[in-house]
């Protein structure tokens, strides 16, 4: 997959290929955003145009949502659903007072699409004056179409970016899952913490992440990628460590069957389900026993077919 750094760039690099393009943030390129591709792939190589920073974070900072995916693993996921090319353009102030007319002759006209694939609610352009049918209108004017995806559901449920980060916060990642097509993960660099999962007879991988979403706090089946392919399973401790009157929240990863040093390595951590909430213990055997229980719900988890 080719990757562009703004819509300029995409047009120059593509002149002639006639793209369908797909629009949106892609946060999480969950189920819905899937549908989109599958829709455009009908109409010519798909090109995913996207933006960055989440426009969120530029237009309302303190109300942006805590994105699912880092930039690196959206492209990757991107790149897993079969596109042809990515545009992550800038999003700046200046860029959000683009008109819809200037947009649309970005698309149609610099971008020479043969298509252009939305969401059902899909707006555009400065103070979102452009809408569905206003690209219709240009794109019609162009001799390309518009096609427009309905609402995807699951279980009733209308699949979106800001349901995943709600169920992903309230430590609901088996649901998360099932909107995603795939568990919510991660990535993170295993650094040195306490070490008292040693002590305990659970030794773990202490995951420092730059993911801004993070499950709500307690104990997880996962299973942990590794390098070279390989993976473990295993069971995930988020939290504070309350026993022991800790103050940082940390993700510590105890991987089954697993011996060796994962110590700078970067390692992806897929929440499988939610085995319990975050509690305090009235000692560490307390806590050993426990731990104990978790290791054994969580095997059961991750060996299920």
């Amino acid at each position: 997959m080719e990757c562009f750094e703004s819509i300029d760039q995409a047009a120059a690099a593509l002149s002639g290929a006639r793209p369908a393009v797909c629009l949106g943030n892609f946060d999480g390129v969950h189920l819905g955003h899937q549908a989109l591709f599958a829709k455009a792939a009908a109409y010519g190589p798909v090109v995913a145009v996207t933006f960055e920073p989440h426009p969120g974070k530029v237009l309302q900072p303190a109300l942006a949502p805590r994105l699912i995916a880092t930039r690196a693993r959206k492209l990757e996921l991107l790149e897993a659903a079969g596109l042809a090319a990515a545009v992550v353009q800038p999003f700046t102030k200046d860029y959000a007072r683009t008109s819809p007319e200037a947009f649309e002759a970005a698309l149609f006209g610099h971008m020479r699409a043969a298509a252009v694939v939305v969401g059902f609610d899909f707006t555009y352009g400065r103070g979102r004056a452009g809408t569905v049918e206003t690209l219709g209108a240009a794109a019609a004017a162009a001799s390309a179409r518009v096609a427009v995806v309905p609402a995807v559901t699951v279980d009733g449920v209308v699949v979106s970016s800001s349901k995943v980060r709600e169920y992903v916060l309230e430590g609901r990642v088996g649901a998360a899952a099932k909107l995603l097509g795939r568990p919510f993960d991660l990535d993170g660099e295993v650094v040195k913490g306490q070490q008292r999962g040693r002590t305990l007879g659970f030794p773990t991988a202490n995951v420092d992440t730059e993911n801004e979403l993070r499950p709500a706090a307690g104990v997880y089946a996962v299973r942990v990628g590794l390098s070279g392919g390989r993976s473990r399973g295993g069971a995930a401790n988020i939290g504070v460590k309350p026993t022991f009157d800790g103050r940082e929240v940390t993700i510590e990863c105890h991987l089954f069957d697993f011996e060796g040093d994962l110590y700078g390595q970067t390692v992806r951590v897929a929440f499988l389900e939610r085995l319990r909430g975050e509690q305090r213990f009235a000692g560490v055997e307390a806590l050993r026993a426990q731990i104990e229980r978790d290791v054994i719900a969580a095997r059961a988890i991750v060996n299920r077919p």
